[in-house]
């Protein structure tokens, strides 16, 4: 039961209270422990061992962006988890993917996406794509306790801009920075590898259908140089979650249209194991 509810089971004032449209600041007045960033941690001598997420890759295309993500968590040394989740819908126009403590980040991305809601519902209006990326700055910020406690929480946004008609992508640090990133961007601990996938084979003029080939290419070599990144798993079928934001709104594509595209990038690595060369000029 929410604390302070009357007796008749009607809510409390303070959620008929017009005030913010932010749901954060709402709950950071009312129920300040529901927030992520204000739980406190037991003590300890180290940062704690959990599940963390690592790569997300996103690429810009003509007229929207294309977000992917692998399947692994990781523990340690430990695969915690093989089919992870880490890129969602934060509304109809934008997505975050998650890098960092899974179990925080997941929690960090559900109330992003009831942020965004509350604020469509309040304004009558949606936020712009700036105005997301900054909301989501502010929520991160919120976590910095954590973060410096090992729970660090480090995602990445992107959306279609309907003032341009394109794709836009933002990156963050765990103080709640935010950086627009040109053209393609990734995070987590096979970034280093996926990105320069990502430089080798992106062109100004990718189709929705080629930025998809481009952001598993990537994870593909991320994997194949980083451990904690989990590679196409042919045998479970598992493969990577890639969702295409444009003007029509967000779509996750669908396990066998993944599935397609995967199944094509392995059979060409087994003739040439390295991937498609850029050309030099």
């Amino acid at each position: 039961m929410i604390p302070g509810t009357p007796s008749d089971g009607r809510l409390p004032a303070t959620f008929m209270t017009p005030g913010s449209s932010s749901f954060t600041d709402f709950l950071g007045a009312q129920a300040p422990d529901l927030l992520p960033g204000r739980r406190v941690l037991p003590g300890g001598t180290g940062p704690a061992d959990v599940p963390h997420g690592t790569t997300i890759v996103a690429t810009a295309f003509t007229g929207g962006v294309v977000m992917a993500g692998d399947r692994r968590a990781t523990m340690g040394n430990i695969i915690a988890q093989r089919d992870i989740e880490k890129v969602f819908p934060a509304d109809e126009f934008s997505c975050v993917g998650i890098a960092g403590a899974a179990g925080v980040a997941v929690e960090l991305v559900r109330l992003f996406q009831v942020e965004l809601e509350h604020y469509e519902k309040i304004e009558g209006t949606v936020l712009s794509l700036d105005g997301k990326a900054n909301r989501l700055a502010a929520m991160i910020r919120g976590n910095l306790g954590l973060a410096l406690q090992g729970l660090a929480v480090v995602p990445l946004f992107a959306g279609h801009d309907e003032g341009t008609g394109g794709g836009r992508i933002f990156s963050y640090d765990i103080t709640g920075g935010r950086y627009e990133e040109h053209s393609f961007h990734s995070v987590g601990s096979g970034s280093l590898f996926a990105r320069g996938s990502l430089k080798k084979l992106y062109r100004g003029d990718l189709a929705a259908e080629d930025a998809v080939t481009v952001c598993v290419q990537a994870l593909y070599d991320a994997a194949d140089d980083d451990s904690a990144t989990g590679g196409p798993d042919l045998s479970r079928r598992i493969w990577p979650v890639v969702a295409v934001v444009d003007e029509k709104g967000y779509r996750r594509l669908a396990d066998a249209d993944v599935g397609a595209v995967v199944e094509s990038v392995v059979s060409a690595r087994r003739t040439s194991p390295d991937g498609p060369q850029a050309p030099l000029l």
